[in-house]
């Protein structure tokens, strides 16, 4: 049994205004258990409310969802399930009855909102970084002893990666697919699509990122000094099967449909941004070209689960991914790394 009382966490109180505050622990129910948290990386979307892009997510808001740990105490209806000292990641918690829950889309569980005030009156957010947490067994995958926190913490963006992929139904040896952007999420997709057998063109501006997917060996195309478009015309004699964008502006997305080859492309639109990206397209286009445009957002239960899989077994390697590791006490400074043009992940170590 565990004699902890009191748990630390960050909440970003308002833009550019992150405090360490303490709590009490709840008590652990039948079907929870309390982890001892370990590190949590900072996505897109939690700095981008910390630049003040995203307001609409509500504050105080105690973010962090990329985050993985070790279990350090178990309710009586999951003792067999989890045992003290599982690696564990954390995925969102749910209902599990709605109908969104029952066909396995729980990003999308009608009863519990994904950044609401679920686990606390005060406080938005899920609680990521923090140095301990109770949560929900069924909230948890179990994850490799071999993987460093920070690499067990991309369950998370993995699985929106794999649910994306999923839809594109792409032909091993066959397909091409163009990537727009070489961020963090950029290249989780081009690992993906490069483990199902696609060949894999990757189209950034950034210098530094342009650097990095030469490092890791995949075509790129340096859209600083090209044209993307008539790059990728001239690379591929058609155009690409499929477009994954993952930059969050209208010049990305008019890029996109500019890619694709002429009938029956694809245009997976991953990233969100702030404010509202648009797209012009007539739908005579849509309707002639046979194209089609994929929205994707969240994950299912099974995309989490298959992500921890391939991390487990190291089928994806995140290390290149993770730029620089900053302790919680730290945490300003690691949101302002965070947000700087061109950097990985930064994975905050919730453990001193």
């Amino acid at each position: 049994m565990s004699n902890l009382e009191k748990f630390q966490f960050s909440t970003l109180i308002a833009k550019n205004h992150i405090e360490i505050k303490e709590a009490d622990l709840p008590k652990i129910k039948n079907d929870e258990v309390l982890i001892k948290q370990e590190a949590c990386n900072i996505c897109t979307t939690d700095y981008q409310q910390w630049e003040g892009k995203r307001e609409h997510q509500g504050y105080p808001m105690a973010g962090g969802h990329e985050c993985s740990g070790t279990v350090i105490q178990t309710g009586t209806k999951v003792e067999n399930s989890f045992k003290n000292g599982d690696k564990v990641s954390i995925i969102y918690d749910y209902c599990g009855y709605c109908d969104a829950c029952k066909n396995g889309f729980i990003t999308n569980c009608e009863n519990v909102k994904q950044f609401g005030k679920n686990y606390s009156d005060t406080y938005y957010g899920i609680f990521g970084f923090a140095n301990y947490f109770v949560r929900k067994a069924k909230s948890l995958v179990k994850m490799s002893k071999d993987l460093e926190p920070s690499e067990a913490a991309f369950v998370e963006p993995l699985s929106s990666v794999l649910k994306g992929i999923n839809r594109l139904d792409l032909k091993a040896g066959f397909d091409t697919v163009a990537i727009i952007g070489g961020g963090t999420m950029g290249l989780l997709n081009a690992m993906v699509a490069e483990l199902m057998g696609a060949r894999v063109i990757i189209s950034e501006r950034n210098s530094k990122r342009v650097k990095k997917i030469k490092s890791l060996g995949y075509e790129v195309i340096d859209a600083g000094k090209e044209d993307p478009v008539k790059s990728i015309h001239n690379k591929t004699g058609k155009g690409t099967d499929t477009v994954i964008v993952c930059v969050g502006t209208s010049s990305a997305n008019q890029q996109a449909v500019d890619m694709m080859k002429p009938n029956n492309g694809k245009v997976l639109m991953f990233s969100a941004g702030y404010p509202s990206p648009e797209l012009d397209i007539s739908s005579n286009f849509i309707h002639y070209s046979e194209c089609e445009l994929i929205g994707t957002y969240g994950s299912t239960l099974k995309d989490f689960q298959n992500a921890a899989h391939l991390l487990n077994h190291k089928k994806i390697n995140v290390k290149p991914l993770i730029e620089n590791k900053v302790p919680l006490s730290d945490i300003q400074e690691a949101f302002d790394q965070a947000s700087q043009r061109g950097s990985y992940r930064i994975s905050v170590l919730l453990q001193k």
